[in-house]
């Protein structure tokens, strides 16, 4: 049995292994999570849920906080919208 399945990053598959937050999976994408106000790309910053830096689209749900959300195979994820 796989230890490891794909998610889609903006469109892109990425291969993640299991138990990895939706943050990782964009990380592991080359992409950043969201886009400041000033036009400057945003990672995960707390790591906790707490600052709202890293949300995103995650299966048609605006403003996920990936740091929390745990990844699921066939998963969408949009950060470019």
């Amino acid at each position: 049995m796989s230890s490891e399945f794909t998610v889609k990053v903006n469109g892109t598959p990425v291969s993640v292994p299991s138990g990895a937050t939706v943050a990782v999976a964009v990380m592991m994408a080359g992409q950043s999570c969201r886009i400041s106000i000033t036009g400057e790309p945003r990672g995960p910053l707390c790591g906790m849920g707490i600052c709202f830096e890293c949300r995103a689209i995650v299966n048609g749900i605006a403003h996920s906080r990936t740091c929390q959300v745990v990844c699921a195979p066939n998963m969408e994820v949009r950060t470019d919208e």
